[in-house]
């Protein structure tokens, strides 16, 4: 399985950005920009708990079982690679989605929100998307660094042709 990469991830969320204020910009010359739902952050916050909460089980289950210790639970590989996989795939979403409120929240701001208390709200939420966003995409990166054996940093280490990085 292959590791995220900052730089695919910093891509979507450029990209996204970028579309999204471009889109706004063309929605409001047309009319009325849609909001931003006032649940947006808080939903990336939740997946953001929920994996860093994974991340942590995973890490002291782990820990208890390398120690040995007597009555330590064992983790299944399988729901180790299936929390990665949803570790990866809520990174992915959250670059993407935080791209999307970045570039709406970017277009507010450029268009002036002193004036209009119902738009600096949308930039506020917006930001807070972002925000929750980036706490998405470091739960992933925590909860992948958790369940990395430890022969693929002995691999990633030497370079050499069965390397883990690509």
């Amino acid at each position: 399985m292959k590791q995220l990469r900052v730089r695919v991830l910093a891509g979507l969320f450029v990209v996204a950005g970028v579309v999204s204020w471009a889109g706004a910009r063309l929605w409001d010359a047309f009319g009325t920009l849609p909001s931003v739902p006032v649940a947006a952050p808080i939903v990336l916050a939740v997946i953001a708990v929920v994996l860093a909460a994974t991340a942590i089980s995973l890490r002291s289950r782990f820990r208890a079982q390398r120690e040995r210790r007597p009555g330590a639970k064992g983790v299944d590989p399988l729901v180790a690679a299936r929390a990665v996989v949803f570790g990866q795939a809520s990174a992915l979403v959250a670059a993407l989605v935080s791209g999307m409120y970045g570039g709406v929240g970017a277009f507010l701001l450029l268009a002036g929100v002193e004036n209009n208390p119902a738009r600096r709200d949308q930039t506020i939420y917006a930001g807070a998307s972002v925000l929750a966003g980036v706490c998405v995409i470091a739960a992933a990166f925590f909860l992948e660094r958790v369940c990395r054996l430890p022969e693929d940093e002995d691999e990633g280490e030497s370079g050499g042709p069965g390397s883990a990085r690509a």
